[in-house]
């Protein structure tokens, strides 16, 4: 017999699996009850009969949500954002972690620059400096707004300079033995063998911009200019938010939708992006961050 295979070992296992498997579920149950509520009736969402299963089921709220044009316009920001911003962030990243990663007889002032970027991860000018700056470069009310003031993540930064001081030297030599530059190292070797940690990265930058929604309320003074979070804040904030939306060509949707339905409803579609991404770099994301977060 293995001597890891004890009855000791096999009831830790079938514990950890238990207990991993009810926290998951724990994490689940309050989207099921948020989609059973966005596909039940009104009345039965008013009376509070809806737990995690829809009564009198129907597709009235995602109707009434895909013919908002506040709801449209703001997840319309949202995509902008995060495709503006994980492009310049991972720009950004990629070419700072290479500097970062050479040795100091390569780099002579390597030191200096890691410090002057770490230092900003413990200490911070605070909310009014960084609200001035933004608006004194003229950043307010535009896109750029949610995207230049974190352009360059720290953090990501660190994780994937590891990751590049972990690959073999032996590459890059021979690289450079054959006329390459450091352009041509970084985009045709590092940057395809660091997929995994990329894929990590990237997925921390979607996330980080597409739940965000303070620096919208902040940073925007017209609502149409508001990412979907901040737009999604301001509902659950203001129920009679609803009362404004539903009107005109909304009308006929009054007897199945009422704030309720309609907040489940936008929450959702507000979720569902980043729950559909997440699968396709889920399989990046341990052998990425573990790689990146020591030296090799």
């Amino acid at each position: 017999m293995n001597r890891y295979d004890t009855f000791g070992r096999r009831l830790f296992v079938v514990g950890n699996y238990t207990f991993l498997a009810l926290t998951a579920i724990l994490c689940l149950l309050p989207f099921i009850n948020l989609l059973a509520t966005s596909l039940s009736g009104s009345t039965a969402v008013a009376a509070g009969d809806v737990k995690f299963l829809p009564i009198d089921f129907n597709l009235k709220s995602y109707e009434f949500v895909m013919k908002s044009e506040q709801f449209s316009r703001a997840l319309w920001v949202s995509v902008e954002r995060v495709v503006l911003g994980v492009s310049v962030n991972m720009f950004l990243t990629i070419l700072a972690a290479y500097s970062l990663s050479k040795e100091k007889r390569n780099f002579k002032w390597r030191g200096m620059y890691a410090w002057f970027f770490f230092v900003t991860i413990l200490f911070s000018g605070g909310l009014i400096p960084w609200y001035v700056v933004i608006s004194k470069t003229g950043l307010i009310d535009s896109i750029w707004a949610l995207i230049l003031p974190g352009a360059l993540p720290v953090f990501n930064v660190i994780v994937l300079l590891n990751f590049f001081r972990g690959l073999p030297k032996e590459l890059e030599e021979a690289a450079f033995m054959d006329g390459a530059t450091h352009w041509t190292v970084l985009w045709r070797i590092f940057t395809p063998l660091s997929k995994p940690a990329l894929a990590t990265l990237a997925l921390f930058c979607i996330v980080n911009h597409w739940n965000s929604w303070f620096e919208g309320l902040i940073l925007m003074n017209r609502t149409e200019h508001y990412p979907l979070q901040s737009y999604l804040q301001t509902i659950i904030i203001n129920p009679e938010n609803f009362i404004s939306m539903a009107r005109g060509e909304y009308s006929d949707l009054l007897n199945f939708v009422n704030a309720r339905t309609s907040r489940a409803a936008q929450l959702f579609v507000g979720t569902l992006p980043i729950l559909l991404v997440y699968p396709f770099l889920q399989k990046y994301f341990t052998s990425g961050l573990v790689l990146g977060s020591v030296k090799g």
